[in-house]
């Protein structure tokens, strides 16, 4: 048995010699003798594989005054059945990480670092794979449905496009599916023969959640889906999105100007600010007991309903966001913020997990809050609370 044993280890030596280095080296860590003599291979541990990981991300656009720097250094993951928000100003990037996840920005537009699709590197893809995810692996519900629907063609058509291009399936099924999908966002089927001018606006949301939703996609992006909508249609909207969420364990990324959608409606939220993710938490948490300056000037900008002193001087932010080719020294927040010291304005703070006694988990780029210092006053006293009849009073 032993002269056996050492023959089978001269042709595992024989054949790993003629694989790469590298590769050699795999086998022979995967190798573990038996009693017997033989090899059989090692037990490993996998690690699971998240939805998406995004790792340091960099967007930066080439433009006639230079290089723009859009974002910068963004780190985040998502698991299936989550859905993380993304709060900020106009201008702050949001748009540009949705758009990088699936690599639809401009061809001169540079990314590096990662991001990676259940496994797979999104910026190292071929054209021919990243065609293939799209749809499949990752749709985007973009903002402002009107000026993304051709509206020479019927919805319909519109929503069958990418069930006929990915999943090669006769025009009957691909009708079918379309009748289908118009069911699941709550629309009639004879809504299929219609052009996009005679739908409401959160019809057509519907109509590009369905799109988003055609091929059966792992992860949903929520570009701005209920912006414009009045208040009832965008409670239908984002009701039908977190239907999704659970019954299809998609995950879900929800950019979104309004922070009380986002604190409803996600389990994360993650805060942006020239380019960078300044805090991220859980979402009723970041809003709640905000770790940065800025994230307690978004919640501040809306009003307590109640509270006649904020209804006679409601809080906003002085100032406009930085020009992205042009960002301060140091903290890229400090002249705007209320409470920025001395080392603000010379060093750049990295985003740092914050320790809690209560346990929760929060990340925050302010050094006021790393050092472990309050960011906003405590409150004086208590809001004045009114009653509804004097809410109605003139």
């Amino acid at each position: 048995m032993e002269h056996g044993g050492n023959v089978g280890w001269r042709l595992v030596v024989h054949l790993a010699a003629r694989i790469h280095d590298h590769d050699r080296r795999t086998v022979f860590q995967s190798l573990r003798p038996c009693a017997r003599g033989c090899h059989q291979p090692a037990a490993t541990k996998v690690r699971p594989v998240s939805l998406l990981e995004i790792r340091d991300l960099h967007v930066t656009y080439h433009s006639s005054r230079g290089t723009v720097p859009a974002v910068r250094g963004v780190t985040l993951s998502l698991e299936p059945g989550q859905t993380i928000g993304v709060a900020g100003e106009s201008g702050c990037g949001k748009s540009t990480l949705a758009q990088a996840i699936l690599r639809l920005l401009h061809p001169s537009t540079e990314l590096t670092g990662e991001i990676v699709l259940r496994g797979e590197d999104v910026l190292s893809m071929r054209w021919g794979r990243l065609r293939a995810v799209r749809w499949t692996g990752a749709s985007i519900v973009f903002q402002g449905a009107m000026h993304v629907l051709n509206p020479a063609h019927r919805i319909g058509q519109q929503i069958a496009e990418p069930i006929l291009l990915h999943e090669k399936v006769s025009g009957g099924e691909a009708d079918r599916r379309v009748l289908e999908l118009l069911d699941q966002v709550g629309l009639p089927s004879w809504r299929a023969e219609n052009h996009p001018h005679e739908l409401s606006g959160g019809q057509l949301q519907r109509v590009m959640i369905a799109m988003a939703l055609a091929c059966n996609p792992e992860l949903i992006i929520a570009d701005e889906a209920t912006t414009a909508l009045d208040v009832m249609v965008q409670a239908q909207v984002l009701r039908l999105l977190a239907r999704l969420v659970r019954d299809r364990n998609v995950g879900m990324i929800m950019i979104s100007h309004d922070l009380s959608v986002l604190s409803d409606n996600c389990d994360r939220v993650a805060v942006m600010y020239a380019g960078k993710v300044v805090e991220m938490g859980a979402a009723h948490d970041v809003f709640a007991d905000p770790r940065h300056p800025y994230t307690e000037a978004l919640a501040s900008a809306f009003p307590v309903v109640g509270d006649r002193q904020a209804r006679g001087r409601p809080r906003g932010l002085a100032g406009d966001p930085p020009d992205p080719s042009d960002l301060p020294t140091g903290c890229t927040f400090h002249p705007r913020c209320p409470i920025a010291v001395e080392p603000c304005r010379t060093t750049e703070p990295p985003l740092l997990t914050l320790n809690h006694a209560q346990g929760d988990q929060r990340d925050s780029s302010c050094l006021v809050a790393q050092a472990g210092d309050p960011i906003r006053p405590a409150p004086a006293t208590e809001p004045t609370r009114v009653t509804e009849l004097e809410e109605c009073a003139p």
